[in-house]
């Protein structure tokens, strides 16, 4: 391999006299002699045999050659920067990388306001989210797939969960499916005559299916935001979380139906660390961030 003919501080040098204005600047902001700064300038020009900067009165411009090489120079700085940060960061036990399982009826805005706090002091963690559904989320606590999950309903046997949130379910179709046109719904094999959308469960293992599924025709689907597509098209019911169908049942596109015995459902998600023994910092901030979101004193 070439050894190469610059060094990352030269580099930071000309990008101090660029960005300060000059030498005597640069100088004084990195607490060197103007005249060592003036000779790493000028020993790297002639290595690279390229003009990079051209003084003017007192101050000093890039030329285009300059310009280009520079811009590209900042990028290397700033990996090598990010890089010793790891370092550190490794050796403190920060973690790189953490992985979020989320339950698909936690709202999606409640997610990003605690990443969007923890993203100023993530030091360059790496956040994956894995959208679960039902046995799905337990499946992966089980196996420790991820650092910190959300999970509908109660943990897996053997763990401890903080509840969060509560999140109401209704009932819909569109307002001109037959359906909507019931005041209450008396019994629900007025409902199993009618197409069901579902929400597939996501475990590797065999699905357990939950709920009402009484229906002879039912459509599996990802997530709710495709059952909704398919609602407003005129097709099928579906229980689906309040906050997603809120505006389209006030705008009348969709109808909230009422089932007599069962007009409401609800999920209580809760917050799962699956193992505290290995739970790093980075981890344990994000879990207080939840907390301190949904209101919850840490003790």
């Amino acid at each position: 391999m070439d050894r190469a003919k610059s060094t990352l501080e030269q580099w930071r040098i000309i990008q101090a006299v660029v960005d300060y204005g000059g030498y005597a600047q640069a100088a004084e902001k990195l607490n060197k002699s103007q005249s060592s700064l003036n000779h790493a300038v000028a020993k790297l020009q002639f290595q690279l045999g390229v003009q990079l900067l051209e003084v003017k009165g007192r101050k000093a411009y890039l030329t285009e050659c300059g310009e280009v090489l520079l811009r590209r120079s900042r990028h290397i700085t700033q990996s090598v920067t990010e890089l010793e940060l790891l370092a550190n960061n490794l050796e403190t036990g920060w973690e790189p990388s953490l992985t979020i399982a989320r339950e698909i009826i936690y709202p999606m805005d409640d997610l990003v306001d605690v990443l969007s706090q923890f993203y100023p002091v993530s030091r360059g963690t790496r956040v994956t989210v894995l959208d679960t559904v039902l046995t799905g989320t337990a499946e992966l606590i089980n196996n420790e797939a991820v650092d910190i999950a959300i999970c509908g309903g109660p943990p897996p046997k053997g763990y401890l969960a903080e509840p969060l949130v509560d999140i109401n379910f209704s009932l819909v179709c569109h307002s001109n499916h037959p359906l909507a046109q019931y005041d209450v719904i008396e019994e629900d094999q007025t409902l199993a005559q009618h197409l069901q959308l579902v929400i597939k469960d996501t475990s590797q293992g065999p699905n357990t299916d939950l709920g009402w599924l009484k229906a002879e025709q039912r459509w599996t689907v990802a997530n709710f935001h495709e059952a909704i597509v398919i609602l407003k098209k005129g097709l099928g019911f579906c229980w689906v979380p309040e906050p997603l169908v809120k505006a389209a049942i006030e705008n009348g596109e969709l109808k909230k139906l009422n089932l007599k015995g069962s007009t409401k459902r609800k999920a209580t998600l809760s917050l799962v660390i699956p193992n505290r023994d290995k739970q790093g910092p980075a981890s344990e901030m994000v879990e207080q961030l939840f907390k301190k979101h949904h209101q919850i004193e840490s003790i």
